[in-house]
Order: structure tokens, then C-alpha cells, then sequence
């Protein structure tokens, strides 16, 4: 592989890495007055429209429908993910949440793979153990109760997890329309939840405009991820993307001055640092 192709997967991967933080911190503060099913059905609504816009105006060619039914499927569990993830920060501490559905999310398709493609070596082993350790951290208080949002943050982890896997599944090409029929499918399976149970309550006007606007930038970070997979080495693209939860934390802290305990300090750091372990597999 030459050296540019190498850099500018790079690049791609950390401008995904770059939306989906701010993303889900947009998301995240929004869902503390605004409904997260609401919410997320927003956001797939104005990332379907984007994305749809662009494959339309590029002119590019559909995908087989077989790679369509995969990213459909991927779209449906991430969708209700990034619900669940949106509450998770809403109820919780960003930095809390943004590292362990990170860990999960990342820990999950490599067990996978462990599973299809044999054991995946010392760096990943490590990063499981230490994935347990920083989750243990960031679970334990002071009074022996459980973090907010804990449980809707690993629900999450588990539905991101099956989003990488079933994306893997709908091939290299036609990147805009594969991403496009992801977030359809999650407005669908979002859209239906919200509208059967009828869940649009709490909002505010300004939160209608930041829903779409996390939507936007979410299906932005899914097209660059793809196109850091198709251009240069899945692994890399990994492995840089798998860090995005360091931008949601950092404006968490600077932005909201959330604080944190220094054992939840050394567990935030410890999910963080098994990321890129687990996913170098």
C-alpha cells in the first residue's frame, strides 16, 4: 500500500473520530429535556435525507440488495443504540457512559472475530482484561450504588457491536448508499417506537434543530469510517475511529465540568486505553 493511501485513511478515520464525539455529546446534552427515542428518530431523519441527497447528486450506483439487507440490519440495532446511548448520557456522566458502550461496542465484534477467524493475539487479550478492569472502576461509587445510565450504556455497547458486524457484512462499495440505507432503516425501527408509544415528551424548539444537526453529524462519521475501511487497512480504521468517545469526555469536561472521582478518573482512562487493544485484533 502506498503512503498516501495510508495517510489519507488517516485522515477519514479521524474525521469520523471527530463527528461521532461531537455527536454524541450534541445528542447527549440535548436528551436531558428531549425525548431519546424522539431524538434519535430526528437524527435518522435528517442523516437519511443528507446522506440520500449526496448518493443522489454523485450519481452513484445502487449496491446489490444483499449488501442492502446488511446494512438495513445494521441500521435497526444501531438505531435503538443510539436511543439508548443518547439516555445513557442524558441520565448518567458522559464520561462514564462514552467509554464503557466505546468498550463494548469494540469488545463484542472481536469475540466475533476470535470466533470465525481464530485467537486475535497478546494486544487484544490485554485489552479485554483491561476493559474489565476500567468498567469495574467506573461502576463502583463511593456509597456502593450504581452509576446512572450504566445499564442503557452497555445496551447501547451491545447494539453499536452488532452494528459493526452487520456494516461489515454489506461489502466495500457504494459507500453513500449503504450508509444511506442504514439510517433509513433506524428512522424506521426509531420512528415506529416513537410513534406507537408515543414518546415526544419532554422537548424544546432549539432541541428539534440540535437533533437533526447529531444526525448529520453521525452519518458523516459512518461514511468516513467505510471509506477509512475501503481505502486503507480495516484495522487502522479501527482502531483511530474506536477513540471517539475521547471527544465526547473531553467536551463533557470542559464544556459542562463534569467531575470525576479519581478511581472513575483511572477507569475512564483504562476503558479508553483497551479501545484501540481490543480492536487492533
Amino acid at each position: 500500500m502506498s503512503l498516501p493511501a495510508q495517510f489519507a485513511a488517516a485522515i477519514y478515520a479521524l474525521g469520523a473520530v471527530g463527528c461521532w464525539g461531537v455527536s454524541d455529546f450534541v445528542g447527549g446534552h440535548t436528551a436531558k429535556r428531549f425525548n431519546s427515542f424522539f431524538l434519535a428518530a430526528l437524527g435518522h431523519l435528517g442523516g437519511t435525507m443528507m446522506v440520500a441527497s449526496l448518493a443522489l447528486s454523485q450519481h452513484e450506483a445502487l449496491p446489490p440488495f444483499s449488501h442492502i439487507r446488511w446494512a438495513m440490519a445494521a441500521g435497526a440495532s444501531g438505531g435503538v443504540a443510539l436511543a439508548f446511548f443518547y439516555r445513557a448520557l442524558a441520565q448518567g456522566n458522559m464520561g462514564i457512559a462514552a467509554p464503557v458502550s466505546a468498550v463494548l461496542g469494540a469488545a463484542i465484534p472481536t469475540a466475533f472475530g476470535i470466533f470465525t477467524e481464530g485467537f486475535p493475539g497478546a494486544l487484544p487479550t490485554a485489552g479485554f482484561m483491561l476493559a474489565v478492569a476500567g468498567i469495574w472502576l467506573v461502576s463502583r461509587t463511593e456509597d456502593g450504588a450504581r452509576p446512572k445510565g450504566m445499564a442503557l450504556a452497555l445496551l447501547s455497547g451491545l447494539g453499536f457491536a452488532l452494528f459493526f458486524i452487520f456494516i461489515k457484512q454489506a461489502g466495500s462499495g457504494a459507500v453513500l448508499w449503504i450508509a444511506a440505507g442504514s439510517r433509513g432503516s433506524s428512522l424506521v425501527v426509531t420512528g415506529v417506537i416513537t410513534l406507537l408509544g408515543r414518546k415526544f415528551q419532554p422537548s424544546y424548539p432549539l432541541g428539534y434543530a440540535l437533533g437533526l444537526l447529531a444526525g448529520c453529524l453521525d452519518v458523516s462519521g459512518t461514511v468516513l469510517f467505510i471509506r477509512a475501511s475501503q481505502i486503507g487497512r480495516l484495522d487502522t480504521a479501527v482502531v483511530l475511529t474506536s477513540l471517539y468517545p475521547v471527544i465526547t469526555v473531553f467536551l463533557a469536561r470542559i464544556i459542562l465540568k463534569e467531575h470525576f472521582t479519581r478511581w472513575r478518573t483511572v477507569g475512564m482512562v483504562a476503558a479508553l486505553a483497551a479501545v484501540p487493544l481490543i480492536a487492533h485484533g
